[in-house]
């Protein structure tokens, strides 16, 4: 029986890759689950569940709370860690796929390093001389460490077709492409939100600058008949709440159930992000619920246009606003946008995670 080990770049938050590495748990049930920072509190509590394994990292509780304050460190952390298996699949967007094992590694990648390859997007459009200057420093050693993790590797895994030909473009290798599950049962438990009443439209996402949870509050400021509730949290969330407009509500503590709520009492989803896959338009869809998105990235493998949704072209206040104009003013079919949520199972995530582990390495350009 092939023995399989886990790896994933640090369990402090709740996002996409984070219900990914949940999914793979399930997928190799039993399967320790390495990382390099484990705070329980701040990520999903299904994790309670798993053997997660730390690297010594951990031990400096304060990185913990800011992941990206130990960006040198990780490099070295994980290269220097060894994992057991006959096959290890590691969940990636920097650093999990840098680990030794003696086994198959396979890399299901959720970004080739935002900041190596798409600064722009990581720093967000106001980065500091600080933080330019240090990744200016931190580039060259932080690349050959990453092409090393890659040419690692014996099988890419890629979550979008953007992110296979971000890919192939960074390392010259062609990937499979497995679309992540939705990760939000809509048969779970529900709790309503206190002081909200259904209606509203909805966004999720990281208050970090390529997300642009920002503009659409702006968007909103705009609409004063429209409600939008903003869910997450991040570094920018001092910045939004100092001039939230009446009409906008910012939550940054939410669990499933009352994310479930909040999908299901919700007019639309609005997704303003460059997002490498773009889980939430199939959250959202799950729910039955339409989603005016960004044409970019992830989205156009999870939004289909005039049918699950609309596109707009920049994230800019006007556009979007625009295209919550367009959503509003046309019916949707509830149904079939569940029917198209369903492609995106975990089953069907798990089979084909588990065909992967048993195919042949890619090919490399």
């Amino acid at each position: 029986m092939t023995s399989v080990g886990l790896v994933h770049d640090y369990l402090t938050q709740r996002g996409g890759a984070e219900r990914v590495a949940l999914a793979l748990t399930r997928t190799f049930p039993g399967a320790p689950l390495l990382t390099s920072l484990y705070e329980p509190s701040s990520t999903f509590p299904g994790f309670a569940a798993v053997d997660v394994r730390v690297l010594p990292l951990n031990r400096v509780a304060p990185l913990r709370r800011r992941a990206r304050a130990a960006l040198p460190l990780l490099a070295p952390s994980f290269a220097a860690a060894h994992v057991d298996g006959d096959v290890v699949v590691c969940s990636s967007s920097g650093w999990a796929h840098l680990v030794r094992t003696s086994g198959r590694k396979v890399v299901y990648c959720h970004s080739p390093a935002k900041w190596l390859y798409r600064r722009d997007d990581y720093l967000g459009d106001r980065p500091s001389t600080t933080a330019r200057l240090a990744l200016g420093v931190l580039s060259p050693p932080l690349r050959r460490a990453d092409r090393w993790g890659a040419d690692s590797a014996d099988t890419y895994v890629a979550n979008s077709t953007y992110i296979a030909a971000q890919i192939e473009q960074v390392y010259g290798v062609r990937p499979h492409v497995v679309h992540p599950p939705a990760g939000l049962e809509p048969s779970g438990a529900a709790t309503p939100v206190a002081g909200l009443e259904p209606g509203f439209f909805l966004t999720v996402g990281r208050l970090l600058p390529y997300k642009h949870v920002d503009r659409v509050v702006e968007a909103f400021r705009g609409l004063p008949d429209g409600r939008l509730v903003a869910v997450g949290t991040g570094p920018l969330e001092a910045r939004l709440r100092a001039s939230l407009p009446a009409n906008v509500t910012l939550l940054t503590d939410v669990d499933d159930a009352q994310l479930r709520w909040l999908y299901a009492s919700c007019v639309a989803l609005v997704a303003p992000s460059r997002e490498d896959f773009g889980l939430t338009p199939v959250e959202a869809a799950g729910f039955g619920k339409p989603v005016a998105a960004l044409r970019f990235g992830g989205y156009l493998d999870t939004v289909r246009d005039g049918e699950t949704g609309v596109f707009f072209d920049d994230a800019s206040p006007t556009a979007i606003r625009d295209a919550v104009g367009a959503l509003s003013a046309r019916s949707w079919d509830a149904d079939a946008i569940r029917a198209w949520a369903a492609t995106f199972s975990e089953e069907r995530f798990a089979e084909a995670i588990r065909e992967v582990v048993g195919a042949r390495p890619f090919a490399r350009g």
